[in-house]
């Protein structure tokens, strides 16, 4: 994933998604792929952007919050999140934050 999402006028919602891994793959890559591929059929999402090196960053963006729960309430996702609680993370924390302004070239 190394396209800077296109999003749409502001306002807008982002879910900032931080984590520290495990040693190993476990079917991560794999799984982070499948989530992508699911987010992007979820009513009201807008993108992502992922980077990982010592501490991995995903921020997805919504429409509203509502998507966001939704998308947090996903049969596939509530297995992927749980997998990831056992096996992927030393630690992780999501953060949910209102986009007011956004700017580029």
């Amino acid at each position: 994933m190394s396209v800077i999402a296109n999003t749409p006028k502001p306002p807008y919602f982002a879910v900032i998604f931080t984590s520290t891994r495990t040693d190993g793959d476990h079917g991560y890559d794999e799984m982070a792929n499948r989530m992508v591929e699911l987010a992007e059929l979820q009513p009201g999402f807008l993108g992502v952007e992922s980077a990982r090196e010592s501490v991995g960053i995903t921020v997805s963006y919504w429409a509203d919050l509502e998507s966001i729960k939704h998308w947090k309430a996903n049969t596939e996702h509530l297995a992927a999140q749980k997998t990831g609680r056992e096996s992927w993370y030393d630690s992780f924390k999501v953060r949910i934050s209102k986009v007011e302004r956004d700017y580029g070239i």
